[in-house]
């Protein structure tokens, strides 16, 4: 079979070639298997069991039942380019699986984590053994016993390592108690799977002889101990040479993704499979440093998007649904799948309960260790391969790993609810505004990339106000979206991190750029500085927002604005989805919010405590967002580098005869907000007469017009703080001109192209126990861009 064709205006037809007919099945299973996981989406199912069914969709026990569509698109002649194609990928996918396992935090694995990973694979390796025996009396007559029963073993007892990763953080379990029992587990599960795995591959070669089997073992033993004796030295040596901070060098990474080709080759030759060298060099390669996140970086999209899916194709054709037809058949999946369940959930239940855990965590670790994924398609790839698996048993086993897998969701959803982790301190305060000014501040800073970090950094030196320590707290979460490319290791490792001090985390420095500049900050202040992530989906990232806030007993949470400006000054937007997960935590919010519009406060690195020199203006209404904007403002104001310019508007008596029906409806609460204005105007003005550093100016306003005219002239400030719902005459008359809820009238005003400032600006809502009145002009929310 030739690789390319002349065209088809010379006669040849693409699919007689090797190349076009590749491209061609690549696109079509990667095609089928996105529109499935697509359909499966509402169901939370993992992507894998869209593959998997795709490539039994367009194998013989659907699409294949067509000889025409069979002959054209997957001929004979073309399974071993598709199976050399289909291999490479899992070579190198297996490589990443490698790299997803922590042997030192298995060594770490807690006795309960280790009895729960030793009964999860002894008890199903036992029943799968036993169930050999009726298969192998049935349908499987005729088969090696030996390594039929190891292979059964195996199938049964294997725990999917990064299909579980992934249904923990859909479900949002990762950092939860039983989460980190399961993954803990399923580390211990993978890597006893494989070492069974290759015990199974040694059993079942074509000599029958035991010599070669014992030859094939202890050369495959002498391989994993030649690449720990010599690998990590090397690796070592490569990460000595590659800066902090600084990319792996492109001549590293291919060093090492040609050791993962040449384990494969060595381990082929041993007669194992090519598969178990590449894990080997996985597992070696060093977690905490840059070449983990670097290669996963290049290599997964590549693998996992294009030639990974080929494998699911290459099973597909393999399995044969017809081949199960009568009622024996259909009896022994109905086993096979009864024994898989029973083995892995009343086994890890049983001894859940031993260790003292709860019923309900016990039964959620049970149905989460019962996932099945891709580990268990090679295994039983890999026995029908050997002739140690006929085409009924194959397709009966393939079969159980989709539908242990499918239910694992829909039944940990319906058994487990984690009850909210409340903060161990009595959660009080939830606004900045305070009786007791001198009490501990805690924020909740979120940032998605490190362009928001700059002037979040010299917000948060401005807010340390004295420098008193343990004044203020920054919880400084990174908001990581999860997509289908989310790798476990940066999952797991970075979840683990959550609310633990930076000097925590070890003595290898996390070359994560974000996390070094906080380090730095926290340094040079005074300010505790704590690092979390949330990972989660867009549509629901604001549950973990909100919940951390709860958790932590935070006064405020800090959010960046979905545009970022351009070089010529403009804002553009970054991603919409950014804008309606801030509207999200405004309306759930159990503490005040801001929202901070940057434009480059402080300029694009942090500013040193002794250089600061900053201009901050509170352009004050009335209402409780302003009054919060107000104490925020005043704390900002400690800071020896920062001036405050509080501009109070006050309405003149041509707007208070306009607006008189409009404060009717829409502010039916004025008077008594207006006697919490003048108390906190009446406290501004004592403070003033003993501060230099805070400027009072009162000005009296007739029209919006007027109001324009008077913002435009505090233009050349640092910062504005404006409250997202400022209360009374001068505010209603602002509302028409505003097109962005989030923001406000005022907020909205300043973050248009209308106001030419330099100035960044946060708006902020304060906190309140009843229900918030609805933003103005929220029908222009989905349209404004």
């Amino acid at each position: 079979m030739k690789a390319t064709s002349n065209g088809v205006f010379q006669g040849d037809n693409p699919l007689d070639y090797a190349l076009p007919l590749a491209i061609l099945q690549i696109c079509l299973v990667v095609l089928l298997t996105r529109i499935l996981a697509f359909l499966l989406r509402p169901l939370r199912q993992p992507r894998v069991i869209a593959e998997i069914i795709g490539g039994i969709l367009l194998g013989p026990s659907a699409l294949g039942r067509n000889t025409k569509y069979l002959h054209a698109i997957f001929p004979a002649r073309s399974i071993t380019v598709l199976d050399t194609l289909a291999n490479l990928g899992l070579l190198f996918f297996l490589f990443l699986v490698g790299l997803e396992l922590d042997l030192k935090a298995i060594k770490r694995t807690g006795k309960k984590a280790l009895a729960i990973a030793v009964t999860g694979i002894s008890l199903p390796f036992v029943l799968g053994i036993g169930t050999s025996f009726v298969l192998k009396g049935t349908v499987s007559k005729g088969v090696d016993e030996a390594p039929f029963l190891v292979f059964m073993g195996v199938a049964l007892s294997i725990t999917a390592f990064p299909v579980l990763a992934r249904i923990l953080a859909e479900l949002k379990l990762l950092t939860t108690d039983v989460g980190r029992m399961a993954m803990s587990a399923a580390a211990v599960n993978d890597v006893a799977a494989w070492i069974l795995l290759a015990l199974a591959i040694s059993l079942s070669g074509t000599d029958s002889s035991p010599v070669v089997s014992l030859w094939v073992f202890l050369s495959g033993s002498a391989f994993v101990l030649c690449c720990a004796l010599i690998i990590p030295p090397i690796f070592k040596w490569m990460a000595q040479r590659c800066p902090e901070g600084e990319p792996v060098k492109e001549l590293y990474v291919c060093g090492i993704l040609t050791a993962v080709l040449a384990a494969g080759f060595v381990t082929d030759t041993i007669g194992i499979h090519a598969l178990f060298g590449a894990f080997v060099v996985g597992v070696l390669v060093p977690k905490e440093g840059p070449f983990a996140v670097a290669l996963v970086e290049k290599v997964e999209d590549l693998v996992s998007g294009l030639f990974l899916p080929l494998y699911f194709v290459s099973s597909g054709l393999k399995t044969n649904v017809a081949t199960i037809s009568g009622a024996q058949s259909w009896g022994l999946l109905v086993l096979v799948i009864f024994t898989a369940c029973f083995g892995k959930i009343v086994g890890t239940v049983g001894v859940s309960l031993l260790c003292k855990l709860p019923f309900q965590e016990s039964l959620a670790l049970g149905f989460l260790m019962n996932t099945k994924g891709l580990v268990e398609l090679i295994v039983l790839n890999i026995g029908k391969d050997r002739k140690v698996l006929n085409d009924q048993t194959f397709a009966i086993m393939v079969l159980m790993a989709i539908f242990t897998t499918f239910i694992t969701t829909p039944l940990v959803m319906a058994v487990y609810k984690p009850a909210k982790r409340k903060s161990k301190a009595k959660y009080n305060i939830r606004t900045i505004e305070r009786k007791e000014s001198n009490t501990e501040l805690r924020i909740l800073a979120c940032f998605y990339s490190t362009r928001n970090i700059p002037t979040m950094i010299n917000l948060i030196e401005a807010s340390r106000g004295i420098e008193k320590k343990e004044r203020l707290c920054v919880y400084a979460m990174h908001l990581m979206e999860l997509t289908e490319r989310s790798s476990a290791i940066l999952m797991v490792h970075r979840a683990r991190k959550n609310g633990l001090p930076f000097w925590n985390k070890g003595h290898n420095a996390d070359s994560d750029k974000i996390v070094v500049a906080f380090e730095a900050f926290q340094q040079l202040s005074r300010v505790s500085i704590r690092p979390m992530t949330a990972i989660s989906a867009m549509a629901n990232i604001d549950e973990d927002i909100c919940e951390s806030a709860e958790m932590k007993g935070t006064a405020m949470i800090i959010l960046p604005y979905h545009k970022h400006q351009r070089l010529d000054g403009t804002l553009e937007t970054t991603r919409n989805e950014f804008r309606v997960v801030n509207k999200k935590v405004l309306d759930k919010a159990p503490c005040s919010v801001g929202i901070l519009v940057d434009r480059g406060l402080g300029g694009t690195t942090h500013i040193s405590a002794s250089n600061v020199s900053s201009k901050y203006t509170i352009l004050f209404f009335g209402g409780r967002d302003d009054r919060e904007a107000l104490a925020y403002g005043r704390r900002m104001a400690e800071h020896p580098g920062i001036t405050l310019n509080v501009v109070h508007f006050l309405a003149g008596p041509e707007m208070a005869n306009e607006a008189k029906e409009i404060v009717r409806i829409d502010i039916p609460d004025e008077s008594n907000s207006e006697q919490q204005d003048e108390t906190v105007i009446s406290e501004l003005k004592q403070k003033i007469s003993n501060d230099s550093s805070i400027q009072y100016e009162e000005r009296v306003v007739r029209n919006s017009t007027e109001i324009i005219e008077a913002i435009r002239e505090y233009s050349r400030c640092n910062l504005f703080l404006v409250g997202r719902s400022p209360q009374g005459l001068i505010a209603a008359s602002l509302k028409a001109k505003s097109d962005c809820s989030e923001l406000g009238p005022v907020g909205g005003y300043l973050a248009s192209s209308d106001c030419s400032t330099s100035a960044s600006v946060l708006v902020v809502q304060q906190h309140h126990v009843q229900s918030y009145p609805p933003a103005v002009s929220s029908a222009k929310v989905e349209s404004y861009a």
